[in-house]
């Protein structure tokens, strides 16, 4: 269907205006949207029927212009922009961008046909949450796509144990036994779809045999005293938005042990400053909880919303500090950057789990009992919170019973 350019460019204009972006953004996004779509009517290629070939078509076609234009080649990321506008114009039109590439040859198209039935098997027939059935397709389509590289996926009949052996021995290298009983499980849900839908004769499930892993046998990583101090001053010293709200959320972190998916959500609404308390809906155990809101993290806040946090009626208390303004999916990448800034090198991990795992331990040299250490972690169990006393055994001595001593 034919599309009017100064249409398309209004209605990209007006969702950028809506998505917070800046003007002067907007104003180049709909510049390099313009140039595009010339560039398309000159092909006779409808703006619905571009692919992303058209896409890296038209931008080695500006770098051309550009070089010719002013004498020297452009920046190396200077497509970055145009490329965003024309992705941002492409969404709106196509829903979804990029579109699913036709596949390259019959092997890959019964592949895709068992992954989409495969997909639909764990939606309705498991009811299943959407990150398990990420990482379960992920799986899938990964052993899926490796076995019909050397033989056709139309003869899955012939898929025997000694396959499975020859993956996981491809899949073992880098990986850890908790990951290696990751793969196993994920594979065992795939093995019970082809089974239950005639395409392998024997139910290969029960077969798949995992790594055995121990009650608390690996201990977690945690920062020191010293390292979140250093991490914490560091950042305080960023007084730009970013800084701000990485400031807030890492207090969050060291003082409150929160999980990363329970900062993520945290709503403004979750924030009751008359009570001086937070609202926190527990991203594992899918229980609340009103925990004390600290002045310190009460500050931090203060300072993020009033200096930090863009103008959006995005409910979620963080956000991208740049348009299109959304929560966080992750603090992964934030508190890893705050980390190396302040030349904290953990030995372990490196992730928002390291200062829950330090709060535990705070906590448990404070002589704070398990049960309220429990408590604060959002543990449903006194069991759950035993992992991370780990940390600290030496110091289980300031909560263990007095053993009455034995008189012959």
């Amino acid at each position: 269907m034919p599309h009017d350019r100064s249409a398309l460019i209004d209605q990209l204009r007006a969702h950028l205006t809506e998505q917070r972006y800046s003007s002067v953004v907007a104003h180049n996004y709909c510049r390099g949207v313009k140039n595009f779509l010339k560039f398309l009517e000159q092909r006779n290629v409808p703006v619905d029927a571009a692919t992303p070939d058209h896409v890296s078509g038209y931008l080695h076609f500006a770098r051309r212009q550009f070089h010719q234009r002013h004498g020297h080649p452009p920046a190396p990321r200077w497509e970055s922009i145009p490329q965003a506008g024309i992705h941002a114009l492409l969404r709106l039109v196509q829903k979804p961008w990029p579109p699913e590439r036709p596949p390259a040859n019959p092997r890959e198209a019964v592949c895709r046909s068992v992954c989409n039935e495969y997909r639909e098997w764990l939606q309705v027939q498991r009811g299943l949450a959407k990150a398990s059935i990420r990482v379960l397709m992920w799986e899938g389509r990964n052993f899926l796509s490796w076995y019909a590289a050397p033989s056709p996926l139309d003869d899955l009949r012939k898929l025997n144990v000694r396959d499975i052996d020859s993956y996981f021995e491809m899949r073992a290298a880098g990986l850890r036994r908790r990951s290696l009983k990751d793969v196993a499980e994920r594979l065992r849900s795939l093995m019970r779809f082809l089974h239950r839908t005639d395409r392998i004769g024997i139910d290969l499930a029960p077969r798949i045999i995992a790594p055995v892993l121990y009650a608390y046998e690996s201990i977690p990583s945690a920062l020191s005293t010293e390292q979140i101090s250093a991490v914490l001053k560091n950042t305080r010293k960023d007084r730009s938005p970013l800084g701000y709200r990485d400031y807030a959320m890492l207090l969050l972190l060291a003082t409150n042990g929160l999980r990363d998916g329970e900062i993520t959500r945290l709503r403004l609404e979750d924030i009751d400053w008359r009570a001086e308390a937070l609202h926190i809906r527990h991203s594992k155990t899918g229980a609340s909880s009103q925990l004390p809101l600290m002045a310190e993290v009460g500050g931090a806040l203060l300072n993020y919303l009033r200096r930090g946090r863009p103008k959006t009626d995005v409910r979620e208390t963080f956000i991208r500090t740049r348009a299109p303004y959304s929560r966080l999916s992750s603090l992964y990448s934030e508190v890893r950057r705050r980390l190396e800034a302040a030349g904290v090198k953990p030995l372990g991990k490196c992730g928002p789990h390291t200062f829950r795992h330090a709060r535990a331990v705070s906590l448990l040299r404070a002589s704070v009992s398990r049960k309220v250490i429990g408590d604060l972690l959002g543990h449903r169990s006194e069991e759950a919170t035993l992992p991370y006393l780990k940390l600290a055994t030496e110091d289980l001595r300031a909560i263990a019973l007095e053993i009455p001593e034995v008189r012959a």
